[in-house]
């Protein structure tokens, strides 16, 4: 799985097409050009993730969700109702018409890289969720120090035993 990092901007024409940042690009030399893009089911973005990549993630999936069980069939469908899209010789992506609803009156996009995968923001969207701000320095504090105290803890309770 390629590890993706950084944030660029970049132009979108009428029909949905962007170029591909090269400094992303870089990071994917490995990868065959081809990516997943889906709507993010927390944010209101699209999430671009290279098919290898999105191919790992719905394999994990498919181990953790029951398909016999109605609720995790529809969680599945949702996580995986994505497009597969190429590098256009121009290094440009399309949009599919499905998702072209999130940028479709974008003039400009954010990439926002999460590490697995990319987030395709509207740049208006982008900077009034970014501008919204948050205590992420409490969010880290929660959410990172109890996992750690928490491995600790294991880490700990693993000692005791015999």
């Amino acid at each position: 799985m390629a590890l993706i990092l950084g944030k660029e901007y970049c132009k979108v024409d009428s029909n949905g097409r962007f170029k591909f940042p090269i400094a992303l690009k870089r990071q994917l030399e490995t990868e065959d050009g081809r990516f997943v893009i889906r709507q993010s089911v927390y944010a209101e973005c699209l999430e671009l993730w290279t098919y290898a990549s999105f191919r790992e993630e719905v394999e994990k999936l498919q181990e953790r969700l029951n398909p016999y069980r109605r609720e995790d069939r529809e969680l599945l469908r949702k996580l995986t109702d994505g497009n597969i899209i190429e590098l256009d010789s121009n290094d440009r992506l399309l949009v599919p018409a499905e998702q072209k609803a999130l940028v479709a009156q974008a003039k400009e996009l954010v990439l926002q890289s999460t590490g697995k995968f990319i987030e395709v923001w509207d740049r208006k969207t982008y900077d009034k969720m970014n501008n919204q701000g948050g205590d992420f320095a409490a969010k880290a504090e929660s959410l990172l120090g109890r996992m750690l105290q928490l491995g600790d803890n294991m880490q700990h309770n693993d000692e005791r035993l015999p």
